[in-house]
């Protein structure tokens, strides 16, 4: 049985995310190389309650996270690598605190990928921990 490894996990989910969401609605660039940025989410948050392409995007960006975050902790946990207290959750408030919080500077938002700050704060939110393999 192949090794499973939580690092490995979470750059799956991120590269994963990035490649599957469509984001095309958002006026700002992805980064240099392709990612999701925060401007990005942060702008279709600003956006999501007078736009109805806005909210529709939000909510798939955001339900893709979430959903492959899931299933990836999922099966690592059926391989007894990750351990955690409570079930990922995901809401606009949470999305913005984790992108402000892990990105605070806005001159960097263009370039920071979003998933990962959104992924590391869902992990850190559900108490989750890497248990030796």
């Amino acid at each position: 049985m192949p090794s499973f490894k939580p690092r490995i996990a979470l750059a799956t989910i991120a590269a994963l995310v990035a490649a599957m969401t469509p984001f095309a609605a958002a006026a700002l660039p992805s980064t240099a190389t392709g990612q999701i940025s925060v401007g990005q989410v942060i702008e279709m948050i600003d956006k999501a309650d007078a736009s109805q392409t806005a909210r529709q995007t939000l909510v798939a960006y955001i339900a893709g996270v979430g959903e492959t975050a899931g299933a990836i902790a999922d099966t690592a946990k059926g391989s007894r690598v990750i351990s955690c207290r409570k079930a990922f959750s995901l809401d606009t408030a949470s999305v913005r605190a984790a992108l402000e919080t892990g990105a605070p500077r806005q001159g960097d938002w263009a370039q920071t990928p979003a998933t990962p700050l959104i992924v590391a704060d869902m992990l850190k939110r559900a108490g989750c921990r890497a248990m030796k393999g």
